[in-house]
């Protein structure tokens, strides 16, 4: 079982930055594959970044490429999503997720989901 809590989000202005966390309770966390989703208002939820369980293998959709980073601390249980160049159309409610398995990219494989945290970015 993870338990896991979402910090960061805000209100921020096109081109801004904001550094999401998630931190992770459990004895699984540095075993599992971790992930970062989005739902806009009125849309479906997507993978923004998935990261694997050592950190080595990273997936990012093609919206964010070269703007967002994901990363983790397995000592601290924390993923993190740096996200640089933010624009308007990054608003949604921010989800982190973990897998249960130690590489996943797929929104359907993950399993632990954590409440979420706003991001409104400005124009």
């Amino acid at each position: 079982q993870v338990q896991l809590i979402e910090s960061g989000g805000g209100l921020v202005q096109a081109g801004g930055s904001l550094r999401l966390s998630c931190a992770a309770s459990g004895r699984t966390f540095s075993s599992t594959a971790m992930g970062w989703f989005r739902q806009a208002p009125g849309k479906e939820r997507e993978t923004v970044a998935t990261i694997s369980w050592s950190g080595g293998n990273t997936y990012y959709t093609d919206s964010v490429k070269g703007r967002f980073t994901i990363s983790r601390d397995n000592v601290k249980k924390t993923v993190y999503l740096q996200m640089n160049s933010l624009k308007p159309e990054d608003t949604a409610v921010y989800y982190c997720a973990a897998a249960g398995t130690s590489i996943a990219t797929r929104i359907w494989e993950y399993r632990y989901w954590g409440q979420g945290t706003q991001v409104t970015v400005s124009s």
